[in-house]
Parts: structure tokens; C-alpha cells; sequence
């Protein structure tokens, strides 16, 4: 049940933190649109006191479309959808015998949708933008699938996220740049603890402002507060208490004025049930922003 706890974690966070947008909403009638593929293959894990387990060498590939549409120069709507999810662990091997102890086994299906809103409480163009977004993570995956019911692509709870972004944009000579940070809390359903979510971005365009490098660090904080609070080594409930610091880069370059294509990795450098093990990304999109 531990791989459950890490892999729904993964998808839940690492997934769409590949898409923060700042504190930017879209203009009305503009929109960006982007085709990813995020994936992770672990063979150790942090355990519940932040030490370094081994365990089966599992993954998950997810295929996911993220877009954001300016509905007005205020008011962005979000979508992230999985609209594809691969999760397998492979054999489980007796270190003694060389047996197979478990079989391996994989299960394929959609992941759990978020959409959200993003409202900029700052008119267009002030010099330090403030947008306040709602996320609602909708349970639209898997919770439980496979012969040993420990694959998934969804953790079968309704989450809603608020968060606070602010940020600006500048000039690096004659290079724009720009920082943004957000703060939010993620309340959680079924049990599950709510969570405490902080990040810092960086840009700078480089080359014209055909190739963006973006740094990010990112975090989440458990209340410990749902039903397996006292025994945190539980790991019974999916991810509960789980929580991460991590640092990620991408790298994204215009084929053309509204053609691109990007590259990140993303991972932890300290955790409580997460894998320990960087997760990657390669994407295609549509900047219809400009």
C-alpha cells in the first residue's frame, strides 16, 4: 500500500505543478494550450520520518492536456486533465531464490481532473499582479485497480485548493525576467489531511525571447488532521501526511511566435512518503497569449 500512498502523491502534485501560471490571467479571449507527458520511475522512497527506503521498481506516465482561457481580462478559466495514466510495478524478486515473490502488474486509465479559476484582484498591468485562484481536484481517476488492488490514477477524494499568487515582471539589461511566489491551502475530503502549498518561480527569456528558463521550489506541508493523524506511519489511506520540498527547471522554446516545445524535471530533496527519485517532462503547446 506504501507505492499507492507515493504514486497518487506524485500525480496529485508533481503533475500539475508543471503548469503554474502566476499571478497572470489570460486576456479575454486568449488562452494557452499545452500537451505533456510527465513521467516517474522510482525504486526508493522517503519513508513517514523522512529516511530512504528501497521498494519495487514502480512508475507512472501520464499523458495530460493543460489549458487557460481568458473568459474576461480578470478571469482565466484552468483545466489540467490526465486524459491518460499508465501505473506498474514490476516484479517483486526474491533476493535469496530469485523467485517471483509478486508478479508485476499494470493498469491504465484517466487520472483525477483539476479545474479551476483564476481571478486578478489587481487591474491588467500593475507593477506587482495579485490573482487568487480556486482549484477543484475532481476524483474522475482510479482509487483502487489491478490484481492486488494497488494501482491507481486517482485517489477518490474532492479536494479544493485556494491560493494567492503575486508576482512582476522586469528587465535583466535588455532580457525580461520575471518572479512570482503563491501561498495556498488544499482542503482535502475522506480522510484525507489538509495540506499547507508554497512555491517561488523564476523566468528569464533568453535568445529574443525564443527560449524561457524557469526555475522552481516547491512545497507542501501536511496538518496532519484527518482520520490516520495520530498514526502517521500508516499508510493505509493513500497519502495522507505526506509532504515534500523540491526544486524543478524547465526549459521552453518558440518554434515559432506561438509554437513551442518544452522540457522540465522536477524533484524532492526532502519528504515524508514520496519517491525519491526526479520526475520529467516534455510538452508541446500553443501560446495563444501574445
Amino acid at each position: 500500500m506504501k507505492n499507492i500512498s507515493i504514486i497518487i502523491f506524485l500525480v496529485t502534485i508533481f503533475s500539475t505543478s508543471l503548469f503554474a501560471g502566476g499571478p497572470w490571467p489570460q486576456k479575454k479571449g486568449k488562452g494557452y494550450f499545452k500537451l505533456a507527458e510527465w513521467w516517474v520511475i522510482f525504486d526508493q522512497h522517503y519513508t513517514d520520518n523522512g529516511k530512504i527506503d528501497p521498494n519495487v521498481t514502480s512508475g507512472i506516465f501520464n499523458t495530460t492536456l493543460y489549458a487557460e482561457y481568458g473568459f474576461t481580462d480578470r478571469l482565466t478559466g484552468i483545466i489540467n486533465a490526465p486524459i491518460f495514466s499508465r501505473n506498474y510495478n514490476n516484479n517483486l524478486v526474491s533476493n535469496t531464490t530469485k523467485e517471483i515473490l509478486v508478479p508485476g502488474e499494470a493498469y491504465n486509465g484517466i487520472g483525477d481532473f483539476d479545474l479551476g479559476l483564476k481571478y486578478g484582484i489587481t487591474q491588467p498591468g500593475a507593477k506587482i499582479p495579485v490573482a487568487l485562484t480556486l482549484t477543484l481536484g475532481l476524483p474522475t481517476g482510479k482509487s483502487v485497480a489491478g490484481e492486488l488492488q494497488n494501482l491507481q490514477t486517482g485517489d477518490g477524494e474532492f479536494n479544493q485548493l485556494l491560493q494567492v499568487d503575486a508576482g512582476t515582471g522586469f528587465k535583466l539589461g535588455k532580457t525580461s525576467a520575471y518572479v512570482s511566489a503563491y501561498t495556498g491551502v488544499n482542503n482535502r475530503t475522506k480522510g484525507f489531511s489538509d495540506e499547507f502549498r508554497f512555491g517561488l518561480e523564476a523566468g528569464v527569456g533568453l535568445a529574443n525571447e525564443k527560449f524561457w528558463l524557469t526555475a522552481r521550489l516547491l512545497g507542501v506541508e501536511s496538518f496532519k488532521n484527518g482520520d490516520t493523524a495520530e498514526t502517521t506511519t500508516s499508510t493505509s489511506i493513500f497519502a495522507n501526511n505526506s509532504e515534500f520540498t523540491s526544486i524543478g527547471v524547465e526549459g521552453s522554446y518558440y518554434i515559432t511566435k506561438k509554437v513551442g516545445v518544452s522540457v522540465s524535471a522536477t524533484g524532492a530533496f526532502r519528504g515524508e512518503i514520496i519517491a525519491a527519485a526526479p520526475s520529467y517532462s516534455v510538452g508541446v503547446f500553443l501560446d495563444l497569449s501574445k
